[in-house]
């Protein structure tokens, strides 16, 4: 058949705030397209396309884009849309799902969400996120010339994307092999989870000697977490220091793909940070406890979360560690004795 020039009815996206709905194609068709009306099919034969999940979701919606020459026809009742397993190409595996009689208009983009013609059973399919999947359209009668049948693109036929169940023989074929020169125009709609833009960025910190001892060092060792589930990217650390402490010189270690703005500084610490879910980074700074100072040494560290990032606990975002004097009793620390 040769090239026709299409218009096509606008397929939205929808959107919650838990899911969007994402359509998934092989074919290239637009609006005002150019594309091929499939003749040659007969009753029991099916026009199958392999498509590719966009996320762990649920195929929701199937379509159709069913033309014929003029475009005016009546609309005719086929055997089946249905939703299989990759199989090995090009026969399809196991049947996941199937709708049964649909009916389809002559010029537009059939759509179908339901398992019933009552629409009342609606049609859900779990996928996995790269798993192919099978959707194919078999014919109940045989198109008459110049009717309505299935469409192709014009820019070519994906090896491995298309089939065809012919019969005779009974067998599932490789359509580009048949000679037929685009990739169907079968799509299906997959229900795609939100993932929120959160992540738990959490600080924490020691200190070692776990007591000070005026005149003599001491380190902190500082570690900022990100559990999850979105990436952190340039979070911050702020950590000034007590006046308690001098010549204070930090390093900076990630893991698990984290980064640090810098490897070593020295003073208070204001730096970026990258960090994806499951890293972390630790800080290791050593100042010098000023000769004349008695009682706690109070650090306060602190990240920032990033504009654009929601963190679902703030409570673990600042952590502060208070250092006793070496000889303190901790029993009688609070003036009690």
């Amino acid at each position: 058949m040769k090239l026709k020039v299409f218009t096509l009815s606008i397929i939205a996206v929808f959107q919650t705030a838990s899911a969007v709905e994402v359509t998934v194609q092989n074919d290239s068709l637009t609006d005002f397209g150019q594309g091929s009306i499939q003749s040659g099919f007969v009753a029991g034969e099916v026009g199958a396309t392999w498509l590719t999940a966009p996320c762990d979701g649920d195929i929701v919606a199937a379509q159709v884009f069913w033309r014929s020459v003029s475009g005016g026809s009546s609309p005719i009742i086929h055997a089946e849309i249905s939703i299989s397993e990759a199989g090995v190409f090009p026969e399809p595996g196991t049947q996941l799902e199937a709708i049964v009689g649909p009916v389809l208009n002559d010029g537009v983009f059939n759509e179908y969400r339901f398992l019933d013609e009552n629409s009342i059973i609606p049609l859900i399919v779990p996928v996995t996120e790269g798993e192919e999947y099978v959707l194919g359209f078999e014919f109940d009668s045989t198109p008459i010339t110049g009717g309505p049948s299935l469409v192709t693109d014009a820019d070519g036929c994906q090896v491995g994307k298309n089939a065809i169940f012919a019969t005779p023989p009974n067998i599932w074929f490789d359509s580009c092999a048949l000679g037929v020169t685009g990739d169907f125009v079968i799509r299906a709609v997959v229900e795609c989870p939100v993932v929120a833009n959160e992540a738990d960025l959490m600080v924490s910190q020691s200190a070692n000697p776990n007591s000070y001892t005026a005149g003599q060092d001491l380190t902190y060792q500082i570690t900022v977490s990100n559990a999850g589930p979105a990436v952190a990217s340039a979070a911050t650390l702020v950590d000034f220091f007590p006046a308690s402490l001098s010549n204070v010189d930090w390093l900076c270690t990630p893991s698990g793909g984290a980064s640090c703005g810098a490897a070593t500084g020295s003073g208070n610490i204001t730096l970026s940070i990258n960090l994806p879910a499951n890293s972390d980074v630790v800080f290791e700074a050593v100042g010098n406890v000023l000769p004349a100072t008695t009682g706690i040494i109070s650090n306060t560290a602190q990240v920032v979360v990033p504009v654009g990032l929601t963190d679902p606990n703030m409570a673990n975002n600042s952590n502060t560690l208070e250092v006793l004097e070496s000889g303190t009793d901790l029993i009688f620390a609070d003036g009690f004795e």
